[in-house]
């Protein structure tokens, strides 16, 4: 099920690939018998995106868990030469106690949940090179525009980064991938805020009103804002569902539109990109891959 040729397929999953401790990941990616890896496996050789932004996937310091997963897959003639996973704050210390609890180095004192560095995380593999332009995961939560702050300690405002994961600005086959994965609304006293803020970011940056230029067209935003069905405040989501500088959301790849008890996940085209085709997989299943196909003048190599 591969894009059509001239064509760019961007996917998109909050794949389960989070375990208890360092190196868990990897081992269960050697295996072969992990019945969640497996999924993952499966579904990509299955979707065949040319790029895909992983959340939830386990950090470490030199990528070895990512690189035993592009083998696996090259092993089934998908190949993903090209990779990105720099460090991001999940389970970066922060040294204060943010969750108010009276202790240091409980996993939601880290700069973003996380029982150990790298949890949960978020890695890009694609067949294309990838650029970093911009990594905005030090950006401070006191620096937006309109800041939902009430469950920050005050103590904690000159070092509390916005992003619980990462918000990343890449660049490849000619679009820029505005990327990030939101922390979950339902659980701690910050968390919603935080949720909401995570996607006001980019409407702030599109609007231009931090202080670094907006990007260039054309643009596409993706990732997990982690809204589901009577979830947290989606009047960020919303806003930017409705930005002139974006498409309107695409049915079938938009957390805005696709329903589900779950975490969601979204790509959204800026204005002018032609969208062929897009999808979720699978079917049924509360965690799923969202792609969407491009067209792209002239193709990529």
């Amino acid at each position: 099920m591969a894009a059509s040729a001239g064509d760019l397929r961007l996917a998109t999953w909050n794949a389960d690939l989070s375990r208890d401790g360092p190196g868990l990941l990897l081992r269960d990616i050697l295996s072969a018998k992990d019945p969640e890896v497996e999924a993952v496996v499966q579904g990509l050789l299955k979707i065949r995106p040319d790029i895909v932004l992983l959340t939830r996937f386990d950090h470490d310091l030199d990528g070895v868990a990512l690189g035993a997963l592009a083998d696996r897959l090259a092993a089934g003639g998908l190949d993903y030469p090209h990779r990105l996973a720099p460090a991001q704050n999940r389970g970066l210390p922060s040294g204060l106690d943010l969750d108010g609890n009276g202790r240091l180095g409980n996993p939601d004192d880290a700069q973003g949940y996380g029982r150990f560095s790298g949890d949960g995380a978020m890695a890009i593999l694609s067949r294309l090179p990838l650029t970093m332009e911009r990594d905005f995961s030090g950006f401070l939560w006191a620096d937006l525009p309109d800041a939902r702050l009430a469950h920050v300690p005050k103590a904690a405002l000159a070092v509390h980064r916005l992003s619980s994961s990462a918000h990343w600005q890449v660049r490849v086959a000619g679009l820029t991938l505005l990327a990030w994965a939101a922390t979950p609304p339902l659980f701690g006293a910050r968390n919603p805020d935080r949720n909401h803020d995570e996607a006001a970011f980019w409407l702030h940056l599109l609007n231009g009103q931090l202080p670094m230029p907006p990007p260039s067209p054309p643009f596409v935003l993706i990732g997990l804002p982690n809204i589901g069905p009577s979830q947290g405040d989606p009047a960020a989501l919303r806003a930017l569902a409705a930005h002139p500088a974006l498409q309107p959301p695409v049915h079938g790849a938009s957390a805005v539109l696709k329903t589900g008890p779950a975490a969601l996940s979204l790509i959204q085209p800026s204005a002018g990109l032609q969208v062929r085709a897009s999808g979720l997989y699978p079917d049924t299943a509360a965690h799923r891959m969202v792609w969407l196909d491009l067209a792209l003048d002239p193709a990529p190599p």
